[in-house]
């Protein structure tokens, strides 16, 4: 008898990352050459999963076009897996004056059938 196990994982692009006093830093949202991460589902909706690995308050920020949709705080230590539709923009901003860190990751959205 023979079993075969086979896992597939849609988390992709981890970086980890320092956010300095005040600093604001664009993860996705923008393209190439701006953006500070790989969002491997760039132009479709995903999660964007932020994990705090630092004891400093962040905030994770999404615009669209400049307009500000949310603002969403990441307690220290804590993790947010938030849902990021395409064209959209993703900030970090640390919400004190001392070093932030940050791990960043995003999560293919997989509908589920009825």
């Amino acid at each position: 008898m023979i079993l075969v196990v086979w896992f597939q994982t849609e988390i992709m692009a981890q970086n980890v990352f320092e956010l300095n006093q005040g600093q604001s830093m664009l993860m996705t949202g923008k393209g190439p050459g701006q953006d500070a991460t790989i969002n491997p589902f760039q132009g479709e909706d995903c999660f964007a999963v932020i994990e705090n690995l630092g004891q400093e308050l962040i905030s994770a920020r999404i615009q669209k076009n400049g307009k500000l949709i949310v603002i969403i705080p990441v307690a220290s230590n804590k993790t947010e897996k938030i849902k990021l539709l395409a064209n959209q923009e993703l900030y970090l901003d640390p919400e004190t004056q001392k070093t932030a860190k940050a791990k960043m990751s995003y999560e293919k959205i997989i509908a589920k059938e009825h």
